[in-house]
């Protein structure tokens, strides 16, 4: 592989102009394609297999045309200190709000809360729910200002009005400035990781151009396979991070080969050669992980993450190729000031066979057991909270107080209960009763015994389809949605079930509604943690073993990561669930962990521990295969990978970081778990336990059975054919004289 990538590289370098033109070109197209395409059909949030989802499907077939994926707001209104919403005042502004609201264009009603009985018994708030006919994502400006006019108004009559619910809820974004100052703190880190514009620059400008593209596929097949918009948001985190990294690498290698004298175009082979395969193989690792989310059986989660694959792949296809084209453009710019001078300072700096990387390991290399026990010791304290992690989707109990969907959920807490946000939703098919007499005391039985069940305060009137074969009620909690409370009951009622349908001749029921919903996500999520990490795991374990040629290597990378996944795992909850430093990060609510979060840290950190394991590794097995000793090689590879690796890690670090800044608390989770597990993985793993390991093993780290040794293929990641086709570079300089900047230019 090294040797074809080697050619890859020089070609790209030789024919610059063209490489570069393509990928513009590339970037016209799908982005032409992007404009041209028809807007995504919004499908909604799926998940096949479970209760929840099965109890939704019958509520759209047995009552059609009901629009259950319409926009609502729940308008919810208190009334003024020591006052009741029921006095005559407050009742004619209630009551002119919901007249007002009825006339909205896409509104399907607007439901009274005193004819709905939708007041709490101190009498003191009410809440009003308008349907509407469309999407919230379909609502025009028009009908979101006629609804707020509404509100405004009744506020103006003394009422505190607040509103629920999807309607008028603001899709906060992303990362916002945070973001920004993510991509300014990478941008600092390549520039003194490199000290020249031009080196910390084009890794920024490859990686901008690679999510360009692949972000705007996204949005040109969006139509084609169904992605929504919050699919592309993986790619482009990925992508980013990993575009700046791969490309890191290769311009890092660049250099270092021109430092030993090899021309412009022979080194750009090189770099693309030897770090250009360890790109290749971390890039592998990465789309394995996110291809493995397929497993998971969340559509969504499907999508989100062979749209991030995809990413990942152009990523190192733009580093294979533009790199080196970019490279020829200013093949001298790219070194740093004393190299292009040729300084005396450089060129002591080039004898000295030590540097930071280099000391670091062999610090760890006199004391490798206390260093891994430190390490290991350290990260399974960090990762001890994770035993006592809690699931479940955060609503609008997660937003900040500042949104008017916050205080709405709590006015409505306050008045009616804080199960009251929560209502399980109970389909009943009575289709095997026999008759419509017998339907309806099929579910007033269910009904009565649903009510007596204990941590239920209330049930809703059944309604039934015109049919009549099948009703709907709602069965309010006594505890919030995200209680483990609310969780038991719903698994109560279950287990009730049986019993229950034997007294109802031949009616089934089904829990269902947001609640039981998040519930079963949590427990799917769950159930799969397992058989992923079996997949994504085995499957890049045997690319490891291809890499390195080892078995010990692969299963210690492994392990590493599952240390450091945890171990961020363990910060999340530790964070997010139970408080601790809740107010540094802005999140104002604890509660429990988004459901995907584990599926989500497992997939991108394997990933990303996969890449730092190939950069670092690779370097010390080269320096093995060349012939240094078992712990002078983890030395040498050190000196030339230690800084990247730290300077990849930060840049990631600070890519992810920015999403902290977001307004939503999830995006704010998962930026959050991402940089405090790179944090661990690349600074404890992979800088302090891979050595101490590495060391403690000697020439056993690199063993391979030999039956076993015949079989795998001799891909060669460490460039060692390249040594016999690849003239030195005193031979270099005499036979092929160097390309300079103004032949370039010319």
């Amino acid at each position: 592989m090294a040797t074809v990538l080697y050619h890859l590289g020089r070609v790209a370098f030789r024919w610059r102009w063209f490489v570069a033109l393509f990928w513009v070109a590339v970037l016209g197209v799908v982005g032409f394609a992007a404009a041209k395409a028809p807007a995504a059909a919004d499908e909604g949030f799926t998940m096949p297999g479970i209760e929840s989802q099965k109890a939704f499907d019958l509520l759209e077939h047995r009552f059609p045309g009901t629009a259950a994926d319409g926009a609502n707001a729940r308008i919810v209104f208190v009334a003024p200190g020591g006052e009741k919403i029921t006095a005559t005042q407050n009742k004619k502004a209630v009551e002119r709000l919901v007249h007002e609201a009825a006339d909205g264009s896409q509104v399907a009603a607007a439901v009274d809360p005193f004819q709905a009985k939708a007041v709490s018994k101190d009498a003191t708030t009410a809440y009003a729910t308008v349907s509407f006919k469309a999407k919230a994502s379909d609502l025009t400006d028009a009908s979101k200002a006629h609804l707020q006019k509404a509100i405004g108004q009744a506020r103006h009559a003394g009422l505190t009005v607040e509103a629920g619910g999807d309607a008028l809820a603001v899709q906060p974004a992303a990362g916002g400035a945070g973001e920004a100052v993510g991509i300014a703190v990478a941008a600092v880190v390549l520039l003194i990781t490199f000290g020249s514009l031009a080196a910390a620059g084009l890794p920024l400008l490859t990686a901008i151009l690679g999510v360009g593209i692949s972000m705007t596929a996204i949005t040109a097949l969006s139509s084609t396979f169904g992605l929504s918009e919050s699919t592309g948001t993986l790619a482009t985190m990925l992508g980013l991070a990993c575009g700046i990294d791969y490309a890191l690498f290769v311009v890092s290698r660049y250099r270092e080969e021109r430092a030993k004298g090899h021309d412009p175009r022979t080194a750009a082979g090189l770099a693309v050669g030897t770090a250009g395969s360890a790109v290749v193989f971390a890039g592998l690792t990465v789309v394995i992980a996110l291809a493995g989310l397929c497993v998971v059986g969340i559509p969504m989660l499907t999508k989100m993450g062979l749209a991030a694959a995809g990413g990942v792949l152009l990523a190192v296809l733009v580093c294979l190729t533009l790199v080196p084209a970019l490279l020829g453009f200013w093949p001298d710019a790219v070194l740093e000031r004393g190299a292009r001078r040729n300084s005396k300072r450089y060129r002591r700096k080039q004898r000295k066979s030590d540097n930071g990387g280099s000391r670091w390991a062999r610090t760890v290399v006199r004391h490798p057991l206390p260093v891994l026990l430190l390490g290991v010791v350290g990260l399974g304290a960090v990762a001890v909270p994770a035993m006592n992690l809690q699931l479940g989707m955060p609503g609008d109990e997660s937003k900040p107080t500042s949104t008017t969907e916050r205080r709405a959920y709590d006015d409505l807490a306050k008045g009616f209960g804080p199960g009251f946000n929560g209502p399980l939703t109970i389909v009943v098919d009575a289709k095997g009763t026999g008759g419509a007499k017998e339907a309806k005391a099929a579910v007033r039985t269910i009904e009565k015994d649903i009510a007596a069940t204990d941590g239920v305060v209330s049930v809703s009137p059944a309604r039934f389809n015109q049919a009549g074969d099948t009703a709907v009620f709602s069965a309010t909690p006594a505890t919030s949605p995200t209680d483990k409370k609310t969780q038991d009951l719903v698994t109560t009622i279950r287990d009730e079930r049986t019993g229950i349908e034997a007294r109802t001749d031949g009616a089934t029921f089904e829990v269902t509604g947001t609640t039981a919903l998040n519930i079963d996500v949590a427990e799917k999520v769950q159930s799969s943690l397992i058989p992923y990490l079996a997949v994504v795991v085995g499957l890049a374990i045997v690319l490891l073993l291809l890499v390195f040629r080892s078995l010990l290597v692969p299963l210690k990378a492994a392990l590493g990561f599952l240390l450091s996944v945890l171990a961020a795992l363990g910060a999340v909850v530790l964070v997010f669930q139970e408080g601790h430093g809740a107010d540094l990060l802005g999140v104002e609510s604890t509660g429990p962990i988004m459901s995907m979060m584990p599926i989500f840290l497992v997939g991108i950190v394997f990933g990303l521990a996969m890449d730092y394991e190939v950069f670092l590794v690779s370097r010390v097995r080269e320096s093995y295969v060349h012939g240094d000793t078992a712990k002078s090689a983890v030395v040498s590879g050190f000196r030339y990978s230690a800084r990247v690796v730290v300077a990849a890690a930060l840049i990631m670090i600070a890519v992810f970081s920015g999403f902290i800044g977001a307004d939503e608390s999830m995006i704010k989770m998962i930026g959050f778990g991402l940089a405090i597990a790179v944090l661990f993985d690349a600074f404890v793993v992979r800088m302090l336990i891979v050595p101490a390991v590495l060391s403690l093993l000697g020439d056993k780290a690199w063993y391979l059975p030999r039956r076993l040794n015949r079989i795998l293929p001799d891909i060669d990641v460490e460039g060692e054919k390249l040594n016999t086709k690849v003239p030195a570079p005193e031979q270099v300089s005499r036979e092929e004289p160097p390309v300079t900047e103004p032949v370039l230019l010319g």
